[in-house]
């Protein structure tokens, strides 16, 4: 059992395909097929950006979800901010109660029939990444770009993705960004339940300043998670730290857009 769960969370929590060393797909493309979904409930306490005169945090249900068929790969979740609607709240006057990532990623192994790992990287994807708001209007960005999983000293399998961005409000290419995510279990207690140090980094640059005051040309956001796991829940504390996230500038326009957040989160795994 404690085998099994650990495999299980892997792939829950990083949404990667394959578990061995490199990706063979020359027999049977859907050998590595699996899919998981679980339940957030999540507060988050001072995320970024905000202004200088907003509440401390809000609550938000989080519907996270992912898988693998043959040569696709899937990450994605479902943010529903505010639940209770209360005013005390730094989301209560955001147009937004809801937000979508949407990352799917192509096998080119898979796709080719023909293992193209190399060195400490085992498998390569086309990726895609799309962030949508629930305002018209609001945040609608396209990402595409080489995805590829990488094998890194103890922790293990990471994903590493490097997207340009198309801005579709603007309709323009905006700059590039940096994504790697990474679960590592370090603890497992005689129950099979477990500890692990998981997170994410996204990074952009070279993105243009359109707004004097708003915009700089790059920024990025890193989420440091300690979690604990058993087979149905998981419970959570994450620090996230920020540098002019999203390509705003910190003390402009958007307000605070450097500094840290804290996150607590418990959840059901389906």
């Amino acid at each position: 059992m404690r085998k099994s769960l650990v495999a299980l969370s892997v792939l829950a929590a990083t949404a990667l395909p394959s578990l061995a060393n490199a990706a063979d797909y020359s027999d049977d493309i859907h050998k590595n097929d699996y899919k998981w979904m679980q339940f957030n409930l999540m507060y988050a306490y001072k995320e970024l950006p905000r202004s200088n005169d907003a509440h401390t945090g809000h609550d938000y249900l989080e519907m996270e979800f992912g898988g693998r068929s043959g040569i696709f790969d899937l990450y994605g979740y479902v943010d529903v901010f505010n639940l209770t609607n209360s005013d005390s709240q730094d989301k209560s006057g955001s147009k937004d109660k809801m937000f979508m990532k949407f990352a799917p990623r192509i096998s080119l192994d898979a796709l080719t029939g023909k293992d193209l790992s190399f060195g400490p990287v085992q498998e390569v994807y086309v990726a895609t990444l799309m962030n949508w708001g629930g305002d018209n209007g609001g945040v609608n960005n396209y990402f595409v770009g080489l995805g590829s999983d990488v094998n890194v000293p103890w922790l293990g399998k990471v994903g590493f993705n490097v997207y340009s961005l198309y801005d579709m409000n603007a309709k323009d290419w905006n700059g590039y960004q940096v994504s790697t995510n990474w679960f590592k279990p370090f603890y497992t207690f005689e129950n099979g339940s477990f500890l692990s140090y998981q997170g994410y980094i996204d990074y952009q640059f070279g993105m243009k300043k359109k707004v004097a005051g708003l915009n700089t040309s790059n920024g990025g956001a890193m989420f440091n998670g300690l979690y604990w796991h058993s087979e149905r829940f998981a419970v959570g504390y994450g620090l996230k730290a920020y540098k002019d996230v999203y390509g705003l500038k910190d003390g402009g326009i958007a307000g605070k857009t450097s500094g840290v957040a804290q996150y607590v989160s418990l959840s059901y795994k389906f």
